[in-house]
């Protein structure tokens, strides 16, 4: 398996944390991030598409959404188990319904985390740093 692709929206504090996480998680390098959000990214298609959903190159394919997360964990020997699950079209299907649920709070729940990154960043602990 070649390197894995995944686009992710660098300006939402959501994704970051995400990404983050995958980062720490993907010992192996198996996994190269694209911050949409630069402007240098390298766009195979639409940005604005590319910021509306998760998506990842695997072996040659794009992917998105639930099929993308499902890529990135199988890249992830930690996560691999439940990206081979998702495999299985019925999990997929399921994984995507969620995704989509996701997809509509996703709003509210970047402005709460927007406001926790403002609040530890102003936190008087914070600033003498």
């Amino acid at each position: 398996m070649g390197e894995l692709l995944v686009w992710y929206d660098g300006g939402c504090p959501l994704c970051c944390r995400e990404i983050a996480l995958m980062r720490r998680l993907d010992g192996r390098g198996a996994i190269r991030f694209i911050d949409v959000a630069e402007a240098d990214a390298a766009c195979p298609i639409d940005q604005a598409a590319l910021l509306a959903r998760f998506h990842a190159m695997e072996d040659g394919h794009m992917v998105s959404g639930a099929a993308a997360f499902a890529a990135m964990w199988r890249a992830i020997p930690r996560l691999r188990p439940l990206g081979l699950l998702a495999r299985n079209e019925t999990v997929l299907v399921i994984l995507e319904r969620l995704y989509l649920l996701f997809l509509r709070v996703r709003p509210r729940l970047q402005g709460i985390a927007r406001r926790l990154d403002d609040t530890s960043t102003n936190s008087p602990s914070r600033r003498s740093l």
